[in-house]
């Protein structure tokens, strides 16, 4: 999508926050896929977790995108850019509780990782104080649920 508005937001700041932001886009409907397709003795319970995860989710998504619209920046805003931004990758027919669950283990370990680094490089090189603040939350929400979700495969 084509931006016309001349940005003053540090560019290293837009593209912290527009990776997040499509990241949590496909998470959300990643979520969405696993909550309507889940099946077998774990259902009520999935059924239930995923929902909650994909409502999460989209205010992470809304927080994201109304910070960087804060500083000045454009939030990515379609599915196209979404793709094309993600290091998270879309639901690939998981079908069993098992692989959904590690397949999103491996999401948010990949998003608490970049989180970190993302946390560092906002402090250190864009001077970025207040998102890296907000990014620490989000990790650690992030890192909660990934602890959840492994004791319930243990």
């Amino acid at each position: 999508m084509a931006r016309t508005k001349t940005q003053s937001v540090n560019p290293k700041t837009a593209e912290i926050l527009n990776r997040h932001v499509a990241n949590w886009n496909v998470l959300f409907v990643k979520l969405h896929n696993y909550h309507w397709f889940i099946k077998g003795p774990h259902f009520f319970t999935l059924h239930e977790k995923f929902e909650e995860l994909y409502n999460e989710a989209a205010g992470h998504i809304d927080e994201l995108a109304e910070r960087l619209l804060a500083v000045k920046g454009e939030p990515a805003a379609t599915m196209k850019e979404f793709l094309n931004i993600a290091t998270i990758e879309e639901a690939k027919g998981e079908t069993t509780a098992d692989e959904m669950l590690n397949t999103l283990i491996a999401d948010f370990e990949k998003v608490a990782k970049e989180l970190d680094d993302d946390v560092e490089t906002l402090e250190d090189d864009a001077g970025d104080a207040a998102t890296a603040d907000m990014l620490i939350a989000l990790r650690q929400s992030v890192e909660k649920h990934n602890w959840m979700l492994r004791s319930y495969l243990a």
